[in-house]
């Protein structure tokens, strides 16, 4: 029978998804700050709503006039994050009884929580330091580490399931390990464009500004700290840096398309897992897909949001395959004729 850990880490995990597509939407509908203040919103636990809320909250942060359309948007994420908190807590607490002794499962949890607690600091400082562009992509990274760790804590923590195992993934598992690290790198990359407001640097493709290397700056363009009070919203470089970032992200989505897809191509090609490579393979032609749409339609607010969370699909389908690598890493594969 599937034990409480188990489905809560599950239940969690959902949650963890929800909340990374929910920050997506809030960072690409401008809303990051919508509340200039943290945990509340203009000094009180929802948002300005009422006329006299408002002007009550303009008075009090004269620099950030109110949005309600954004501040409402930024709460919401803020109290699915906190729910994730909790979630997170109650798997601490059901980690400790005596049944999961010994299965690393408190470990685990642990390392859960530290991160969690870690997110929500990124969170407030996100809001704090302005959208520092190195604290926007670390929230992100943070929380695909998050969904990454309660996918890991809910399969560790379900009964064995000898249809999980399969000894054709052992011979793929340095390809599969290689591509996790591969896809984070992308990823980081794709949250750093994001950070910096340089998706829209190169509006067509596959050329760039009309030309295959434009003028770029990647010095300027790869700096990590900047000074901090400086209000980010927007972007504050110039054109051949954010150019150069939106370069580094294609370069990478290249590197990693090639990678996953020849990694697609072997599981398809062996009869046991051939299921798993069409869905990783699936997964990956849609995020190109995605990637080449938000260029050619201008950045539409609902593509961007699906790239987002296709990338973190991305990130859960290749920890599964690592996961069940694990199983019987002693196995050959076996050739469907």
């Amino acid at each position: 029978m599937t034990n409480p850990l188990h489905k809560l880490a599950v239940v969690a995990a959902i949650v963890a998804f929800a909340v990374i597509v929910l920050g997506a939407f809030v960072r690409l509908s401008h809303a990051g700050l919508g509340c200039p203040d943290w945990p509340g919103c203009y000094g009180q636990l929802t948002w300005p709503a009422e006329p006299h809320e408002v002007a009550l909250a303009e008075q009090s942060f004269p620099e950030r006039p109110v949005e309600t359309d954004k501040a409402w948007k930024e709460m919401a994420h803020r109290y699915l994050a906190g729910t994730l908190v909790l979630l997170v807590i109650a798997i601490n607490a059901l980690s400790w009884k005596a049944a999961h002794q010994g299965k690393g499962l408190r470990s685990l949890a642990a390392a859960l929580l530290a991160l969690i607690l870690f997110q929500a600091a990124l969170g407030m400082w996100t809001v704090t330091l302005k959208l520092l562009p190195l604290v926007v992509m670390g929230h992100l990274l943070g929380g695909l580490a998050t969904f990454g760790l309660l996918l890991w804590l809910a399969w560790r923590s379900a009964e064995p399931d000898p249809r999980a195992a399969s000894g054709a993934l052992a011979p793929f598992r340095f390809a599969i390990v290689t591509g996790i690290i591969v896809l984070a790198v992308q990823l980081a990359l794709g949250g750093w464009t994001s950070a910096n407001y340089a998706a829209l640097a190169c509006p067509d493709f596959p050329t760039c500004q009309g030309a295959w290397w434009p003028d770029t700056d990647f010095s300027e363009g790869f700096v990590l700290w900047r000074e901090i009070g400086v209000d980010y919203e927007g972007g504050v470089l110039d054109m051949p840096s954010r150019t150069a970032i939106h370069l580094a992200h294609r370069i990478g989505a290249l590197i990693t398309f090639l990678w996953l897809g020849i990694l697609a191509l072997r599981l398809i090609r062996q009869r046991v897992v051939r299921q798993d490579g069409l869905v990783l393979g699936a997964l990956l032609l849609a995020q190109l897909a995605l990637g080449i749409q938000n260029v050619l339609l201008q950045l539409p607010l609902i593509n961007a949001v699906a790239h987002n969370g296709l990338g973190a699909l991305l990130l859960a389908m290749l920890l599964w395959l690592t996961f069940r690598s694990a199983l019987h890493p002693a196995v050959s594969p076996a050739r469907s004729g």
